[in-house]
């Protein structure tokens, strides 16, 4: 049902679409508690105070990621239902009440469920919710739009580590959760519950801010038209895109979950890898700008394939390097491919398939993610016991960024019709 703007619309000059880009920022900058960047700080951690073994800590994580990632395409489809507002809400409880669970860990069973719920809730419902609804707000400026959003996500990537590293210090690891969920419930509840809105056509607006007359020449709808999730399924370049969703989840969950004890074999400690992961954020968040830019001008398979080659540079340079200096031209490569991978993957779905059912079509490509990023860990671990190094699962963790640079190269999306 349309309504005109509340009361907290009418007081933001200007389209208030920029608002729900910032809440976004601030969602994808606080899903950073379940992100592989911030729990790979506490694993050294749990190792030190518990006894456990690297690949016991690893298999933990990949199963409560693995069956976290399950539950995503229902909460899509929740998301379509309820709409985003109302998801905001609940992620925002349920990942601060996450946090505040995980400060109590006694055993490997709740560290379990301890992952499962940072990863459910951080990693899947708190990063979900933006990536669906600023595409409702942005159609012509939904690059820019999401090249905004995700100066939160670089923030996060940049500050998390080494802030972890700061709180265990002095509160310890415990102490770190429960502020992480004391942040969440205090702070950034209240923020959500007084600037989240759904869709501008609830409220009588266009997105990109535009008035009718514009918008109708410019070709926008209220509502974007798109695939239904069920057409997406039977569409091969649906797969192709979910494919080249999961290598990097993959390969960086991976390489960012083990970087403390990959870069600790090349004799880094852990606050230069800390720095290392820093600066793959650091270096990504300027050319997320450019990415936009670039995108605007050139097909975005074609950029989305170079990104592929330029992870493997990254990875590449991880194998045959060593020290410092090494660890830092990786932390360039990766936030290079970081800095136009992220901007790929936040347009690829809402540009091929639209935005009807975008919190279902969603659904699949964050149970992609969530899925690969359970894997990524696990043959590190197991590699690093059974060789004493990490050097053969980087050689085979190769293959799959140069696959996803084909296949990215070759897949132009369907054609789909939108309403005028």
């Amino acid at each position: 049902m349309q309504q005109r703007p509340d009361r907290v619309m009418r007081s933001i000059p200007g389209y208030y679409g920029w608002v729900i880009v910032m809440m976004s920022a601030a969602a994808v900058f606080l899903s950073g508690p379940g992100q592989t960047y911030s729990v790979s700080i506490f694993i050294d951690a749990y190792i030190e105070e518990f006894g456990w073994s690297r690949s016991l800590v690893s298999a933990l994580y990949a199963g409560a990621t693995l069956l976290s990632g399950t539950l995503m395409i229902w909460f899509g489809s929740l998301i379509d239902r309820f709409g985003q507002r109302k998801a905001s809400i609940s992620a925002a409880v349920l990942l601060g009440l996450a946090c505040l669970f995980n400060s109590l860990l006694l055993g490997p069973v709740m560290l379990f469920f301890g992952f499962f719920f940072i990863r459910l809730f951080g990693q899947g419902l708190m990063e979900m919710v933006p990536n669906t609804l600023v595409p409702r707000w942005f159609s012509a400026k939904r690059g820019k739009a999401f090249a905004l959003m995700e100066v939160g996500g670089f923030l996060s990537a940049a500050v998390l580590p080494p802030l972890n590293v700061w709180l265990i210090a002095g509160a310890g690891w415990q102490g770190a959760w429960q502020i992480w969920g004391a942040i969440l419930l205090v702070c950034y509840l209240p923020l959500v519950i007084l600037f989240v809105r759904n869709a501008p056509g609830d409220y009588g607006l266009q997105v990109d801010g535009l008035s009718w007359k514009e918008s109708e020449r410019a070709g926008n709808a209220i509502a974007d038209a798109g695939l239904t999730l069920q057409q997406a399924l039977r569409s091969p370049s649906f797969w192709a895109v979910i494919f080249c969703i999961a290598v990097p989840a993959m390969v960086n969950t991976g390489l960012t979950f083990h970087m403390v004890s990959i870069l600790g074999e090349q004799g880094l400690t852990r606050g230069e890898a800390s720095f290392v992961l820093s600066l793959v954020a650091l270096t990504a968040f300027p050319l997320s700008f450019l990415a936009g830019a670039v995108l605007d001008r050139f097909p975005l398979p074609t950029v989305f394939a170079l990104t592929f080659l330029t992870e493997a540079s990254a990875v590449l340079v991880l194998l045959a390097g060593e020290g410092y200096t090494s660890a830092v031209l990786f932390g360039l490569l990766r936030g290079t491919a970081a800095g136009f991978g992220t901007i790929c993957l936040a347009l690829i779905i809402p540009n091929f398939f639209g935005t009807a059912h975008l919190g279902s079509l969603k659904g699949v490509g964050v149970t992609a993610t969530v899925t690969a990023s359970a894997i990524g860990p696990l043959p590190f671990g197991l590699a690093f016991d059974q060789f004493g190094s990490y050097n053969e699962i980087l050689l085979l963790m190769l293959v799959f960024p140069l696959t996803a640079s084909f296949v990215a190269w070759k897949n132009k999306g369907p054609v789909i019709k939108r309403d005028r």
